[in-house]
């Protein structure tokens, strides 16, 4: 930014940056090199890290914090070690294989960290010139690779300033920013004028758990405006307590144009719409060559994308809303990658609109660059019931033997006798396994071994290629994601082999038996397939910690109790704040029915007549849309074709098994004013959430079964897991998942406090006292 300093900020203006803040934005230049190189863990590096200090002298400084001051610029930072006997500061870098395949833009940004740091220490300790180490440890080898320079204090303290300088128009501005930012979200009107009853006492509770550094679970149904009961609170929170950041995060891509809907009207409030608001986008979506590889000399958006980067960001920035038309927009203007623009405006933005993944997942770049920047950071999940079920997939992982094949036969030479003895190993532990399921504590010995080796001769061929992507890199990543879970497995996982009834042939080619080692013996005959899985049951124990590092999370959805369901599963704090919100209708405008019939599997068939003659009465009597859910395809498929034979006149259309985007829309469109007709859909599917038919569009909806999994070796094992874990009898398997599918389900009936309908629920379990206590306390559900 060349912007006068004066003219941007107020005199008295202050601003503090990291010592890697500072440095990224300076040092980086050239193109955007994404190509893959094997990386080590944050335990490897620290480990690594450890293992430097060993081989150093009694008298050597690790975690150093040290600042400086340029102008109203503050630079903050931790050195990773000073050796005082030889005067020499050391930044240490954990890698995997040579040095040559870090990138150029990589190593420079180390070496200015480590610059920077020196200037911090020599001014602090009064040193007048200093050795700098930068030093590559492999985790492998624990091998030191060493680059180092002498340099005096009074260079070292000109480029410091130098940086400095560089950063100081940028710094002047974002303190011109959040200081007109946090002034105007200070004073900033509800957009709606008045907030609704339960929309207050949401936002009241929102409010008060970000004022609190506390975590919120609110249970708020349909028709109350949750998205903006609870973006504005935190928005108001934002300036008195310092958020450095808000992230809104959805489990479905549905639910971020309702929020980017609302934070549109909450920006133009604020004077100057001093908000930034970025939404994160997908690779794959945002990708405007997704032929060509992500580094400069394949890919003309890589090229050169450091040094177009600065004016791309000044305009990002000064626009403000950053929606993904709007990160194209500049992007393609200034020739660089839209998705990587978005990831670099992430520093910069206020409010974050994203999947949950960006926060939750392993490599969630949200909540991992918070942590890198120490920002302050609050959270609002939408749709939070799945999260549960979302964190789950992320934690975990699985390999089959016909992956494996497929492996095989892409690989080069080098790296089939591996692969073929984890074919093999993994064949044989199946095959000898009594049970087509088996819960395993451990991997058998030479199956672990197998996959170790193949892990290692796999992690060597992309270190000696690595330009080369595709198949290898990608079952790479795979056997990497598996043996990482596997080296955590505990009471939250379950680790098991699946054998299935079809059967796969191992090989189709004859064996080459120069490749193998003698003691690599492989079975090529004919094997049922196999899965090996971990499965996470309880996400909670990889989430505790990204709790712990948010200032403030509120998980909010229309069903989220009970409320010691999220808490437990998720690894929320103790101190978790709960709220359940009333309901806006009256209960008189929901009429809930039970049918006096059974839905258990077994007995299906025989109360199908009386289950669709339900829905025939209830149309003629109420003639209008209906939907009705069931648990599964077939169960679908079977009601819809009784309900055609008994009641042909009765009009109606189904879910199929696969719908795209049209489909969908077909589907729902025959939902319009004053129709008529049953649409038979999947408990739990595409259309039993995050659809909004208001008015007549939608009247009732009709619930086949209580929702729960299919009775499997894999179910009884969750909910052994789960009991052993919290008691017996608390439904977290099975009655508290399914009774949400169903509530859900139920929540399309009434989309506003005009609205009037039925909801059946059609099984006598519904009666029961256990299942009644997880249905919507304002449900006037006959007993």
């Amino acid at each position: 930014m060349t912007t006068p300093l004066d003219s941007v900020a107020p005199t008295d203006w202050h601003y503090t940056v990291s010592v890697r803040s500072l440095c990224e934005f300076t040092a980086k230049q050239g193109s955007l090199d994404r190509r893959f190189t094997p990386s080590a863990t944050a335990l490897e590096g620290q480990a690594m890290q450890l293992a430097v200090l060993a081989r150093r002298s009694p008298g050597y400084e690790i975690e150093l914090p040290l600042e400086g001051q340029v102008g109203r610029l503050r630079v903050r930072g931790r050195a990773d070690g000073y050796e005082a006997d030889v005067n020499r500061l050391e930044e240490i870098k954990t890698i995997r294989g040579p040095v040559d395949l870090i990138p150029e833009n990589r190593r420079a940004l180390h070496w200015a960290q480590l610059e920077t740091y020196g200037a911090l220490i020599a001014a602090d300790r009064g040193l007048e010139e200093l050795e700098l180490a930068l030093v590559y440890v492999d985790a492998d080898s624990q091998h030191e690779t060493v680059i180092r320079d002498k340099l005096t204090a009074a260079a070292l303290q000109a480029a410091f300033e130098a940086r400095c300088a560089q950063f100081e128009a940028w710094a002047a501005q974002e303190a011109a920013h959040r200081t007109a930012r946090n002034e105007g979200l200070a004073a900033l009107p509800f957009p709606k004028g008045e907030l609704r009853p339960g929309q207050r006492l949401l936002a009241e509770a929102v409010y008060r758990v970000a004022a609190n550094g506390r975590h919120l679970l609110a249970q708020a149904p349909t028709g109350i405006g949750k998205t903006l009961g609870t973006l504005y609170p935190l928005l108001r929170a934002m300036p008195g307590q310092q958020l450095d950041k808000i992230g809104y995060l959805t489990c479905k891509g549905t639910g971020r144009i309702t929020a980017l809907e609302a934070l549109h009207a909450l920006r133009e409030r604020t004077p100057g719409q001093a908000l930034r608001v970025l939404t994160l986008v997908a690779k794959e979506q945002a990708c405007e060559h997704p032929t060509k590889a992500c580094h400069g000399d394949a890919c003309p958006l890589a090229h050169g994308f450091y040094d177009k980067l600065p004016a791309a960001r000044a305009e990002a920035v000064q626009a403000g809303w950053l929606d993904a038309p709007a990160q194209r927009r500049v992007a393609l203007k200034h020739g660089v990658c839209p998705y990587y623009l978005g990831q670099e405006l992430l520093r910069w933005a206020d409010v974050v609109v994203g999947d949950v993944h960006h926060a939750f997942d392993p490599y969630g770049q949200l909540y991992g660059l918070a942590q890198a920047q120490g920002w302050k950071l609050a959270l609002l999940v939408d749709e939070a019931h799945n999260l549960i079920d979302r964190t789950r997939d992320m934690y975990s992982s699985q390999l089959s033997l016909t992956r494996v094949r497929e492996a095989v036969a892409a690989a080069p030479a080098s790296l089939r006798a591996p692969l073929r003895r984890l074919a093999g190993e993994l064949a044989r532990a199946g095959r000898d396994q009594v049970e087509d399921y088996q819960p395993l504590t451990e991997l058998p010995d030479n199956l672990a071994e197998a996959l170790q080796r193949v892990g290692v001769a796999l992690g060597e061929h992309v270190q000696n290629h690595p330009l080369e992507v595709g198949a290898m890199l990608e079952f790479y990543f795979e056997c990497l994601s598996l043996q990482r879970l596997l080296d955590r497995l505990d009471t939250h996982s379950l680790c098991d082999l699946q054998r299935s009834a079809g059967r796969v042939v191992l090989a189709d080619e004859p064996v080459n038996l120069s490749l193998l080692q003698e003691d690599e013996p492989i079975d090529t005959g004919d094997v049922r397939e196999v899965l090996l899985s971990v499965r996470n049951i309880v996400p909670g124990h990889f989430l505790k910690e990204r709790f712990e590092g948010c200032h403030s999370v509120t998980l909010f959805s229309a069903t989220l109790g009970p409320p010691d369901y999220p808490r437990q599963l998720l690894g929320l704090p103790d101190d978790t704040a709960w709220i359940d919100v009333p309901a806006p209708f009256p209960p008189e405008h929901l009429t809930v029915q039970v049918a006096h019939l059974s839905t258990r599997y077994e007995h299906r068939e025989q109360s199908l007549d009386a289950l669709v003659d339900v829905l025939a009465t209830q149309y003629e009597q109420h003639p209008g849309n209906y939907l009705a859910f069931f648990s599964s395809f077939d169960y679908l498929d079977k009601a819809a074709t009784r309900l055609a034979l008994r009641h042909p006149q009765l009009p109606q259309w189904s879910q199929a098994r696969s719908m795209g985007d049209a489909a969908r829309r077909d589907f729902l469109g025959r939902f319009v004013e004053g129709g008529r007709g049953i649409g038979f859909a999947v408990l739990g599917g595409a259309f039993a959430e995050g659809v909004d038919l208001p008015g007549t569009r939608l009247i009732g909806a009709f619930i086949a079964t209580l929702g729960l999994p299919p009775v499997s070796p894999i179910q009884d094992q969750i909910r052994e897991r789960l009991d052993a874990l919290f008691g017996a009898d608390h439904g977290y398997a099975d009655l508290v998942p399914g009774m949400q599918k169903v509530v859900q389900a139920a929540g399309r009936v009434l989309r506003s406090v005009d609205d009037r309908g039925w909801v059946w629920l059609l099984d006598r379990r519904y009666r029961r006292p256990d299942v009644r206590a997880l249905l919507p306390v304002w449900w006037q559900v006959p007993s």
